[in-house]
């Protein structure tokens, strides 16, 4: 009589690794649920176009979550958040 899983009965123990980003724990209490709405409700307006208005939300969705825990704190511009440049009027000489 063979053992349930691989053939031959033997079973291999692997444990498994999460990943890097992209998984963190579910927001339970729904501490960030209003913010995530109006995200998606953003999203769902603009037809998924990259615009400025849903990834402040997006950013203050993350921010949220990294407060209450919800996922590691790290710098918003390693999460694709860059710092607003100020752009000068076309035309305008720009001395940095």
């Amino acid at each position: 009589m063979s053992t349930f899983g691989g053939p031959g009965g033997r079973q291999i123990n692997s444990k498994p690794s999460p990943p890097e980003r992209g998984s963190f724990p579910l927001d339970h209490d729904g501490e960030c649920k209003d913010i995530m709405t109006k995200y998606l409700a953003c999203i769902k307006r603009v037809k998924g176009t990259n615009e400025a208005e849903c990834r402040d939300i997006a950013k203050n969705y993350l921010g949220c979550r990294m407060d209450r825990n919800l996922m590691a704190k790290d710098e918003f511009k390693n999460l694709g958040f860059e710092e607003k440049k100020e752009e000068g009027k076309k035309g305008e000489l720009r001395w940095e």
